[in-house]
């Protein structure tokens, strides 16, 4: 006891000596007593990042020493040396009650604020995915940014009563011009061209020229004559006298050191981090703010194609006699501006100026170019979602709507030209049939060496056409072979009514494979006659308007209301591809078009086995039931035949998938739904029978189509 006053007294002796030094530390030791402390006296921290209090009635007084993890309690007094043992309090040995019900209090606040932190997290998650959804981003702090004007704002302007068209396409007109290739940048010291086994270095003009055949050294297009001879030719006239007369022959260059390169320099491409990736988009978001913007007439429209293609070698489609001919580096020497007069024309590069600047408010185009391969004329348009091109668009499926109203009349017109013994109109007449009828493009006339030999309608010549009387049990055939838009094959074998096969025999007599089937007929003199006919007719509008009325049709005859979503979505794909078949809408098969089924077919069988399991599981849960009825063996059973039909659903859904991609193999859909087919047909189809618009049209195609997602309502017809 003796002991026990002697601590007591001595610690009242320090407290009293270091009164005043301690007086400023008092703040500091009651703000710590607010919290439990760590081994260091120092706050805890929770899961939600904040310290961890203790409630008030169990603070310790102002002067309590805690000793590292103990929760200081209130001050007792103190009876017995026991009182100062480890593990003891003034009320005996260990954890008292009141201690254990204060640990399992803390424990249980400790719990409810990981609870709480868990729910806070979940529900910032929530809020980046939605923030990710929504396309913007909020930085952690901040105040949220206000949601930028939707440039976004979409400017219906089908919903503007239009003035008279007079042929002024805008008012006012600001652009920043194109954005130029970047320079080339020579290849290392290191990387060797070589040229009959020896290293040769080449000038720069010729050593860029050499990396665009380097690049394709593994494409297909490297083993065709036609493409060596062409880049051959054109790659001397970059070099310099020495290397033209040195480098004679393609087969003794060596690119292979050079290819190597390149791809090394793409695999490097594909494994950037994505602190790269991040920088490059943000570059591009900036590019494209300065580069792909205009105003027009005041409204901030998106331009398509505002980047410059860089050099590189001419393909083409098809077996085209111009590929592999260089495509020139553009300068701003080449480029004509489009735009409003005043202080906003476009300024060019430094040490440069545009070949011209125009105010032309009759044309559409912001820049302007002739490219040097085929000497065709080049643009830089507004998007595809843009007023000008949708309103362009309307127009164009009108004019085929309106064409659809005396259709009837023309063919009744054509059929009675077919006996006029008038020979030009007797061509005419049948060229009308097999536009009409068979979605022929008219042809234009143009120079032999320009470019492939493709042909329409008009320049059919008489080696594409071969007649048959009786061919494959049907009767009057006529047989079609030739090249057409884009060198795409045009291959038919059409049965055709008798006069209009006599015409085509009567056409070809006394004349050789290389004379024109059609020699008293031309483009421009045809569609000069169809403007008479109904004012702003060409062969074209029948096209646009034979693919529209076509899809309308398929639509009627295909779609079963019974069917599921499904179901529906491959009898659109079935009457857009009817429409591609009548367009001859043809593209190779994907390489690995036999691995994507084979993958297919496979998911497509373990879907069934799941399937087979679900049903075996369904049959022991309705035994379970019939042997004991019970609500949870009633549950399982529901459970167990929701899980069966869910399966079936998706086997269904593969079973469509795979089929759609086999029936695509060979045909290119998309060609017809931008070009051909009006759009509000597709989206009356999608209104009337539930069908989402998304499952139709992508993100870019719902955009060039905004004015049809607006206008139609399911009751719209052709």
């Amino acid at each position: 006891m003796t002991s026990m006053v002697a601590i007591r007294q001595s610690m009242e002796r320090t407290s009293s000596v270091n009164g005043s030094s301690h007086k400023h530390k008092h703040k500091d030791k009651d703000r710590k007593s607010k919290y439990v402390l760590d081994s260091n006296g120092n706050p805890k921290i929770g899961p939600d990042g904040k310290r961890i209090k203790i409630k008030k009635e169990h603070r310790s007084s102002k002067h309590d020493v805690s000793h590292g993890d103990r929760i200081p309690i209130k001050k007792e007094n103190l009876d017995s040396e026991n009182d100062f043992r480890p593990g003891t309090s003034a009320h005996g040995r260990g954890d008292n009650d009141s201690i254990r019900k204060l640990k399992k209090k803390l424990k249980k606040e400790k719990q409810d604020k990981e609870k709480h932190g868990k729910k806070r997290k979940a529900s910032e998650i929530d809020s980046k995915a939605d923030v990710k959804k929504s396309g913007r981003t909020k930085t952690e702090g901040s105040p949220a940014k206000k949601p930028k004007k939707e440039e976004d704002e979409k400017w219906k302007w089908w919903e503007e009563r239009s003035s008279t068209d007079d042929g002024v396409k805008w008012k006012t007109l600001e652009h920043k011009g194109p954005m130029f290739a970047p320079d080339y940048e020579p290849l290392p010291s290191s990387v060797h061209f070589k040229y009959d086994g020896k290293t040769m270095k080449l000038s720069e003009p010729a050593e860029e020229a050499m990396t665009f055949y380097a690049k394709m050294l593994d494409h297909d297009y490297t083993s065709k004559e036609v493409f060596n001879k062409n880049f051959f030719g054109d790659w001397r006239k970059m070099m310099t006298d020495a290397e033209r007369s040195k480098i004679t022959d393609l087969g003794k260059c060596n690119f292979k050191a050079v290819h190597e390169y390149f791809k090394m320099k793409a695999e490097e491409r594909r494994g950037r981090s994505k602190e790269e990736k991040q920088k490059e988009k943000v570059e591009r978001e900036q590019i494209q703010e300065e580069y792909g913007f205009c105003l027009w007439d005041g409204h901030r429209e998106k331009i398509g194609n505002f980047r410059l293609e860089p050099p590189s070698l001419f393909r083409g489609r098809g077996d085209h006699p111009k590929m592999g001919k260089i495509k020139k580096r553009l300068r701003p020497e080449d480029i004509i501006i489009n735009c409003s007069k005043g202080p906003s024309v476009p300024k060019p590069p430094p040490g440069h100026k545009w070949k011209a600047v125009r105010h032309d408010n009759t044309v559409t185009w912001l820049v302007s170019w002739t490219e040097n391969v085929q000497g065709m004329n080049k643009y830089i348009m507004l998007n595809a979602n843009s007023r000008i091109k949708g309103e362009k668009d309307w127009l164009k499926y009108e004019k085929a709507r309106e064409l659809k109203l005396k259709v009837d009349k023309i063919r009744q017109d054509y059929w009675r030209d077919m006996k006029s013994s008038e020979m030009a109109i007797r061509q005419r007449a049948v060229a009308l049939f097999f536009i009409d009828k068979l979605a022929l493009r008219a042809g234009n006339e143009k120079e032999a060496d320009e470019s492939a030999d493709t042909v329409g309608c008009c320049s059919l010549r008489c080696e594409h056409i071969k007649t048959h009387k009786k061919l494959d049990d049907k009767e009057y055939v006529i047989e079609f072979d030739f090249l057409g838009k884009d060198s795409i094959r045009y291959y038919n074998k059409v049965p055709v009514p008798k006069q209009v096969f006599k015409n085509v025999n009567l056409f070809m007599e006394n004349k050789d494979g290389n004379d024109d089937l059609f020699d008293r007929l031309s483009t421009s003199n045809l569609n000069k006659y169809l403007n008479q006919l109904m004012d702003g007719l060409t062969a074209k509008v029948f096209r646009t308007y034979n693919a529209s009325i076509t899809l309308q049709q398929q639509l009627n005859d295909l779609t079963d209301p019974e069917e599921p979503l499904a179901g529906k979505i491959l009898s659109y794909n079935r009457s857009n591809r009817a429409v591609a078949v009548l367009c001859n809408h043809q593209r190779a098969a994907p390489k690995n078009f036999d691995d994507q089924m084979k993958r297919a077919q496979e998911r497509i069988q373990k879907k069934r086995d799941e399937i087979a399991d679900a049903k075996l599981e369904a049959k022991n849960a309705k035994a379970d039931l019939k042997h004991t009825k019970s609500e949870a063996n009633k549950k399982k059973l529901e459970a167990r035949k929701k899980r069966v039909d869910r399966l079936q659903e998706q086997l269904v859904k593969l079973e469509v998938a795979a089929t759609d991609r086999e029936e695509n193999k060979e045909i290119a859909l998309g060609t017809s739904k931008l070009n051909y087919l009006d759009p509000r047909i597709s989206v009356a189809w999608c209104k009337k029978w539930d069908v989402p618009v998304e499952k139709v049209y992508n993100k870019t195609q719902r955009d060039k189509f905004a004015w049809a997602i607006a206008m139609a309502d399911e009751d719209f017809v052709f």
